[in-house]
């Protein structure tokens, strides 16, 4: 017995020793990164930038790894499940670990206990965007006009349960305003028809409408963001502009499963924090309008139980369900 727990200690004792061992000799292999989504939208786009940029740091492929389906948790739920080396990890999103907790009744992860997060990335502004045939020139406009006439202005958005859906949502709550949420499958049919005055009005990031809205198929009313975009210095915030307060900006970071050594752990954010404050990768996402973060593990994990405290109302009060 005393045998048995004496080498128990003795291999408690050269755990940190054997994970220091490891984070020297980190990566020593591919690291894959999943995107739990498909190839092409923000999400990817920001995991191949990320996995690039470690790949030419270390010498050591990052495989981007596409599992879409179910909100995201497909993809979510294979890392939680993985081995914490090091050598799985996850780009999440404010839909994965902001969203998804409250909307889902039985997620299979836990976005607190189930990870380790490792830095957020980015923020990417939501903009809201109407067709430019509605007479509102404004947020307070729009505002008015949907008081005067409840129900007959549609916000779409990517899908019940999307970013673009609790976007609207929230603007409906903080605005006190009655307006029918119409979900697409994806954000691209949604800003067609939102073109073609199917719908009225979107409020999502930045760059699926960007375009339209300077070339005048589409009018942007306002941004969501705390203060005013460098890219678009004359359009106010929807809070400056006639809701006080709003504020729904869509969110991309990287996380491990839980347990994942410390040293790894630390080696993994300052290489990601190094490569997200460089040059090249602040042009790449200012072209995008979204704003470089790189933040502290611990950083990371307060904001994300912050986003489930601040979107969880917002779920519940909107209805969403998931399709």
């Amino acid at each position: 017995m005393r045998k048995t727990i004496i080498a128990g200690l003795i291999a408690a004792a050269a755990l940190p020793a054997a994970a220091a061992e490891d984070a020297k000799n980190y990566p020593s292999k591919p690291i894959r990164l999943v995107v739990p989504f498909t190839p092409g939208g923000s999400t990817d786009i920001l995991a191949r930038v990320i996995g690039m940029k470690l790949t030419e740091a270390w010498g050591k492929q990052v495989v981007i790894d596409n599992r879409p389906g179910a909100g995201g948790n497909i993809g979510v739920d294979l890392v939680a499940k993985s081995p914490a080396d090091g050598y799985t990890l996850v780009m999440g999103h404010i839909g994965t670990f902001g969203v998804n907790p409250t909307l889902y009744p039985k997620l299979p992860y836990d976005p607190i206990r189930d990870f380790q997060p490792i830095t957020l990335v980015a923020l990417v502004p939501n903009m809201l965007s109407v067709n430019p045939a509605l007479p509102a020139k404004s947020v307070k406009e729009l505002v008015a006009l949907a008081k005067a006439k409840p129900g007959t202005i549609n916000f779409g958005s990517g899908g019940n349960g999307s970013a673009a859906h609790l976007a609207g949502e929230y603007f409906k709550l903080m605005s006190k305003t009655a307006i029918t949420h119409i979900p697409y499958r994806g954000t691209s049919p949604a800003v067609t028809d939102l073109i073609a005055g199917q719908i009225q009005m979107i409020i999502t990031g930045v760059p699926p409408t960007l375009n339209f809205v300077k070339t005048g198929k589409l009018r942007a009313l306002g941004v969501a963001t705390s203060k005013r975009l460098a890219l678009l210095p004359d359009l106010p915030t929807i809070a400056e502009a006639g809701v006080p307060g709003y504020e729904a900006t869509q969110w991309y970071g990287v996380l491990a499963p839980a347990g994942t050594p410390r040293p790894i752990v630390a080696r993994l954010n300052a290489e990601m924090a190094k490569a997200i404050k460089g040059p090249d990768v602040r042009e790449k996402l200012a072209a995008d309008a979204a704003e470089p973060v790189g933040n502290s593990p611990e950083e990371f994990g307060a904001f994300i139980k912050k986003e489930i405290a601040r979107w969880a109302p917002v779920v519940k009060a909107s209805g969403a369900r998931p399709e």
